[in-house]
């Protein structure tokens, strides 16, 4: 009986170690998968502007932190955008790229960090727990700074633009439409 309850619990805890480390080893890869335009720019395009720009992939709905700058920049005929808006929208994106390469860096550093310690036959959770709450801290610093520039980006326009940005959004269902004859 008592081998039963020893088995039960070793068991139990073999389970709550492999969750653990599946969830983690989950997210690491989100992390990288989502980051890896910025590691990785194979076409020679700046890295942060592809990060940036295919971040509206996964913004369909677009909310309030949908990448706006990048919607303003690439609508910029059909919103009448003049020369020094493109300019300063141009100069806020190129901002926030540089503004956050730092966190995105740390970011992954953490996660590679959780990883390596997920490798280790004993795992210390308290350090895996602590190597979590870093990145989840980074993750918050770089949304802060995204949503301030999009802000930022949208008092660019004026209000007739906006209205008209809203409208170019809202099509086909609240999904993004590209202007035809664009690609991805």
């Amino acid at each position: 009986m008592i081998k039963i309850t020893f088995y039960r619990k070793e068991s139990s805890m073999h389970r709550v170690r492999a969750t653990l480390w599946g969830s983690l080893v989950f997210i690491f890869l989100m992390i990288s998968v989502g980051s890896s335009p910025i590691l990785a720019d194979e076409k020679g395009e700046r890295a942060g502007k592809r990060f940036f720009d295919q971040a509206q992939q996964g913004h369909r709905g677009m909310g309030s932190e949908a990448p706006w700058i990048s919607i303003m920049l690439r609508h910029r005929d059909q919103l009448n955008l003049t020369g020094e808006q493109v300019a300063t929208l141009e100069q806020m994106r190129s901002g926030f790229e540089q503004q956050v390469a730092p966190t995105q860096e740390d970011l992954r550093k953490a996660e590679n960090e959780i990883a390596r310690l997920l490798q280790e036959n004993t795992v210390d959770l308290a350090r895996v727990r602590a190597k979590i709450e870093e990145a989840g801290k980074l993750r918050a610093e770089f949304r802060y700074l995204r949503i301030e520039t999009l802000e930022k980006g949208k008092a660019v326009l004026t209000a007739e633009q906006r209205d008209k940005l809203n409208n170019l959004t809202s099509s086909s269902h609240g999904r993004f439409q590209r202007p035809q004859g664009e690609t991805s």
